[in-house]
């Protein structure tokens, strides 16, 4: 899978998004080591705590089919970068520490390494596992 596909169809799925309360829409390509795609987009909700982010939908689509090894994830939005939030971050950490993160919006692309996103990420091997 090409970077600028990857990042399409983070836009793509974009589209999808249920955003009536900030209007910030964003859309997430996660690729598996076997090269496998999952997308997803952020699920806005009244009780603001229960909504998803496009990157956490993305995993656990992934997760829940069975997929644990993850080489690059897209994020796509316009009007600001969309960096993953924190939760994002760490929940990506969790299967994937050497994530390569690709964001995308309003024409400009950027690449960074999760491991700079979140430096001393704790995962697996922190517990020993």
């Amino acid at each position: 899978m090409t970077d600028e596909r990857l990042l399409e169809m983070a836009i793509e799925a974009r589209k999808s998004a249920y955003v009536p309360y900030s209007g910030y829409a964003v859309g997430a390509a996660l690729e598996t080591k076997d090269g496998h795609v999952f997308t997803g987009c952020n699920v806005e909700n009244a009780a603001y705590g229960n909504t998803l982010c496009a990157e956490r939908t993305a995993l656990v689509k992934a997760v829940s089919e069975g997929y644990r090894e993850f080489t690059k994830i897209a994020i796509a939005a316009s009007g600001s970068a969309p960096y993953p939030c924190g939760a994002c971050r760490q929940s990506l950490y969790e299967f994937a520490p050497d994530l390569e993160v690709f964001v995308t919006w309003d024409g400009h692309v950027d690449r960074v390494p999760l491991a700079e996103l979140l430096p001393y990420g704790f995962g697996p091997s922190s517990l020993g596992k």
